[in-house]
């Protein structure tokens, strides 16, 4: 009788907070303004019902998911607003720059068109243009997909043309005046694309720089002029210590993904290469640091400080940062981690046949490659991309899923920061991520500016862990308020978990003497 008390209990509890939620009749729920939508109907929720409480007072469909009974159960978090909503802010370029002193290059203006079909700017580029313009250090911290790399690249880029017209000076070899720092080669792939395309019919010469082939460039390095340098951070560094390329000559440092570059796991080796520039609070006379992402860090003030004067850093920030996607429908499915594999086929095939592409995350490099067998094994193509295969292998696959040659790609978080995935329509969470940053840029390769296609996010949930943080999402979607625990410090939060179990468990912490 003992042993079973607990589960007594916990079903009393189950009974007790099924009858204490709101019931609201099913024939209440229509799409135009039903904001969640659940198996269990008396968890559904209005648009207009909104409610302002903290975590853990507000009643919620997945609470009860810790209990082996609901597995089958399922909740919809539906779009409160339409994708067209959404843009309706945007400006044309011209009507844009006629209202402002910002000068661009025409150049630029005409590639910017005619290149990269672009003829309206987003509010956090309107917002961004003028400040990065004045040569002023400047963050901008704004939702996935809102064209950030635009907002940075557009006025810089223009700056250095005008300024080789004004003066035009003899350019040395491996002497960026550009540089571009990313965390992920498929990444700065993408981002030297758009400036390629942006400084066309210039002189204006870029490079990407990669790592996976670091020894090769050092011992048969190649010399040619660069004016603006795309590279990952741990390929630059080394080849910077060689002397093989020169940083004298930067003044533009962008850290694009910059809550990925100020993880701990980075954070020595980048504050020691940032040292090298002279970030002064006079900007016309130093290097301007440029820093963009969709999350920041908690410390990042904290981090930059080690470098640069904090309070000299102008910041663009978009209202809608570390919240849910408005326009994108996002379901949740309580499975067992057996059923993953039979409904991630069904899912896959449903999308196949409406010609939807889609994107499958895993958390681990072992997961993405599994998915990928398991669907290439029962007739569906699908390319896999992760961090832990070969450079040579690994490059070009992210093109193959853009240029259309695959409409499935099975990847891990490596896929999720910064890619410009306008083509995805559909994302799957075969692993649901452990941290809300992830799950935030995860969202973000569906319903970027440019694609007005219906886009859709599905989550396989099947662990404890995964629930912790599927309700903290439920909460902020009922709540209408930010995200909680937006640290895209994912290496402090796990030191700062390994610290508090062995503390809990009464070891010896690391900075404590034993003896």
């Amino acid at each position: 009788m003992l042993r079973s008390l607990p589960l007594i209990l916990h079903v009393q509890q189950c009974r007790l907070f099924a009858t204490a939620a709101p019931k609201i009749k099913r024939a209440q729920f229509s799409k135009s303004n039903a904001l969640i939508t659940c198996k269990r109907t008396q968890f559904n929720l209005l648009e207009h019902e909104h409610a302002d409480a903290k975590f853990g007072t507000v009643e919620l469909c997945s609470k009860g998911w810790l209990h082996n009974k609901s597995k089958g159960d399922h909740f919809t978090l539906h779009p409160s607003v339409t994708r067209e909503e959404m843009q309706a802010d945007m400006q044309n370029i011209g009507e844009f720059l006629g209202s402002t002193q910002l000068q661009v290059h025409q150049q630029l203006l005409d590639n910017l068109q005619n290149e990269l079909g672009i003829k309206q700017l987003t509010s956090i580029q309107t917002q961004a243009l003028p400040i990065v313009d004045g040569s002023f250090h400047t963050l901008i911290a704004a939702e996935t997909g809102c064209g950030k790399t635009l907002a940075y690249l557009l006025p810089v880029l223009s700056k250095r043309l005008q300024q080789r017209e004004q003066e035009p000076s003899e350019r040395q070899f491996n002497t960026p005046s550009v540089l571009i720092l990313t965390p992920g080669r498929e990444l700065a792939t993408q981002i030297s694309q758009v400036a390629e395309k942006l400084c066309k019919g210039t002189d204006m010469k870029v490079k990407a720089l990669l790592g996976g082939n670091t020894k090769q460039l050092m011992l048969n390095p190649q010399f040619e002029q660069v004016d603006i340098l795309v590279a990952t951070l741990g390929a630059l560094s080394k080849l910077v210590t060689t002397g093989i390329y020169r940083m004298e000559q930067v003044r533009h440092v962008v850290m694009d993904e910059a809550d990925t570059l100020l993880d701990d796991s980075f954070t020595d080796k980048l504050t020691y290469f940032l040292r090298r520039f002279p970030l002064h609070r006079n900007h016309t006379t130093g290097t301007q640091l440029l820093l963009a992402s969709a999350t920041m860090p908690t410390n990042t003030r904290e981090i930059l400080q080690r470098v640069i004067d904090v309070e000299t850093i102008r910041e663009v920030v978009s209202p809608h940062l570390h919240h849910l996607q408005p326009h994108v429908t996002q379901k949740f499915l309580r499975i067992t981690k057996a059923d993953r594999p039979v409904n991630l086929l069904s899912i896959v095939k449903q999308d196949l046949a409406k010609r939807r592409p889609l994107i499958i995350f895993s958390n681990k490099s072992a997961t993405s490659d599994y998915v990928s067998i398991f669907l290439n094994n029962n007739n569906v193509n699908c390319l896999n991309l992760n961090g832990d295969m070969l450079m040579k292998i690994r490059m070009g696959r992210f093109d193959q899923f853009q240029t259309g040659q695959c409409d499935v790609l099975s990847t891990t978080d490596i896929g999720s920061r910064g890619l410009d995935t306008t083509r995805a329509r559909h994302v799957i969470n075969f692993d649901f991520p452990l941290h809300v940053s992830d799950y935030i840029h995860r969202c973000g390769r569906i319903g970027r500016v440019g694609s007005l296609d219906k886009s859709l996010v599905t989550n396989l949930i099947s662990s404890r862990r995964e629930i912790d943080v599927v309700q903290r999402i439920e909460h902020a979607a009922r709540t209408g308020g930010l995200l909680p625990n937006v640290n895209a410090n994912i290496k402090n939060i796990i030191n700062k978990r390994i610290m508090a179990d062995m503390k809990a468990a009464g070891m010896p912490l690391p900075q404590d003497d034993p003896f």
